[in-house]
């Protein structure tokens, strides 16, 4: 894998965002309004029982986590909607450039555009809303990670989709996160959800993040082999998708999907 190509695929992203004010704004500006949003939320929870839970760390910390998810997961599907919107894609794939390569710049991009968020959302939910994280000590490390992984992964496979049926299909890619939040209890122990969706609560790595975050901050045992558990799922899942996208790009070149690119595909 060469990694200046790998490379260049993050530096044509960062120009873009760079010489565009309504590409730098998304990378902050609904992360603020949600931090700003569920900070007062919690604060006010806070007031009404002051000493039965603390809302703080509990669903401001869980708010963040999550929006952090979304970041990531956008930051690899905006990076190929660009190349999808400009009728790019197939000039990069007439390059020697190889799918683990591509992948890798989505990646990177993913990386440096949901960091701007999560520095953001940092600030303020410690300054403005007082969220300390010596709550989670050094969970909050694996935590992020599994996060970031997954946020991949769902990344990729969206990108298989709008890859298979067109650049309509992104309208399928948007709703995923509102889709996958009920199940992962980012609010709400998994616990009172349906029989069926705890079912699938267990093959979504997220659910274990957030049933720990909720065991330390009610002072319980965090479940580490939970979080395990949770690398473990989260692995085989981006494993799947990068096979999912190598097969669908595949299926693009060998059916010529791929130079019929257009609005009209699905």
């Amino acid at each position: 894998m060469n990694l200046t190509r790998m490379f260049a695929i993050f530096l044509r992203q960062m120009y873009l965002v760079r010489g565009s004010i309504a590409r730098v704004l998304p990378l902050f500006v609904w992360a603020t309004v949600d931090i700003t949003l569920w900070g007062f939320m919690t604060r006010f929870l806070s007031q009404i029982e002051p000493h039965a839970y603390n809302f703080v760390p509990a669903m401001l910390g869980a708010v963040l986590l999550w929006d952090f998810f979304i970041r990531v997961m956008n930051g690899v599907t905006m990076t190929f909607f660009e190349d999808v919107w400009s009728r790019n894609f197939l000039n990069i794939f007439a390059t020697p450039l190889s799918i683990p390569e591509y992948l890798g710049g989505l990646v990177l991009s993913s990386i440096a555009t949901s960091s701007v968020g999560l520095v953001v959302m940092l600030v303020l939910a410690t300054t403005v809303f007082g969220l300390s994280f010596a709550v989670y000590g050094v969970l909050i490390l694996p935590f992020l990670l599994v996060l970031f992984l997954f946020g991949i992964a769902l990344g990729i496979l969206g990108t298989a989709v709008v890859l298979r049926f067109g650049p309509a299909a992104e309208w399928f890619v948007w709703p995923i996160p509102a889709i996958v939040s009920p199940f992962v209890g980012v609010y709400y122990p998994v616990s009172t959800l349906p029989r069926w969706m705890q079912v699938v609560s267990r093959i979504l790595p997220p659910s274990y993040v957030f049933e720990s975050l909720r065991n330390i901050t009610s002072g319980r045992d965090p479940h580490l082999e939970n979080l395990a558990w949770a690398f473990g799922l989260v692995i085989l899942e981006i494993l799947i998708v990068c096979s999912v996208f190598t097969q669908t790009y595949r299926l693009a070149v060998r059916t010529g999907l791929i130079a019929r690119y257009s609005a009209e595909s699905v």
